[in-house]
């Protein structure tokens, strides 16, 4: 069981590294960017930056739990499972939110990157925790690490998309208004 973990221990403290860290900075680039909002964007913020976080830190957690000294193998195993459960789960709510959007119409790259590639990593790590416990340990290996590099790409993706389209919706140009004094009487 050990010997098994061992060999990817640097590959998941680079992983949970980097999950932690780009958490952060989604926080802190999403609360300067949305303070310029009069209104922030709930709607959007929920279907789209949570999400977000989530993936970051479900990348965290899994490599938390891989780096744990563990007794038995079921212990990781049952752990993968719920996590993808819950990952998947939670995908298909964000499916739903984002078909019901009314401010926003998505188009095929955020379905692809908020909704499809999420799921299929969820699934990655559903599958990897049935595979350790089916004694596929070493397959199982490679799609747990997939299925976190997913979530952290998305993660890194969909940060840069929900500042591109705030930073952009809030540029003044000499002469027009922006959007939201539009919406003004």
């Amino acid at each position: 069981m050990k010997n098994e973990l061992a060999a990817w221990s640097s590959f998941y403290v680079t992983i949970g590294s980097a999950a932690a860290s780009l958490t952060g900075l989604t926080f802190v680039v999403i609360t300067l960017v949305t303070s310029m909002e009069r209104t922030p964007p709930e709607e959007g913020l929920a279907v789209f930056t949570t999400p977000t976080v989530l993936h970051f830190g479900t990348a965290l957690l899994i490599a938390a739990l891989l780096s744990v000294p563990w007794q038995s193998p079921s212990g990781p195993a049952i752990c993968l499972i719920i996590i993808g459960l819950c990952g998947l789960g939670y995908t298909i709510s964000i499916m739903y939110r984002t078909k019901h959007l009314r401010a926003y119409e998505p188009d095929l790259s955020d379905w692809l990157c908020y909704t499809i590639l999420p799921f299929l990593a969820y699934a990655a790590v559903f599958s990897a925790g049935l595979m350790w416990l089916s004694a596929m340990r070493a397959q199982a290996a490679f799609v747990i690490a997939a299925g976190a590099l997913l979530l952290i790409f998305l993660g890194i993706r969909n940060s840069w998309d929900v500042v591109t389209f705030l930073v952009a919706r809030n540029i003044k140009r000499p002469g027009s208004r922006t959007q939201s004094q539009h919406d003004e009487p």
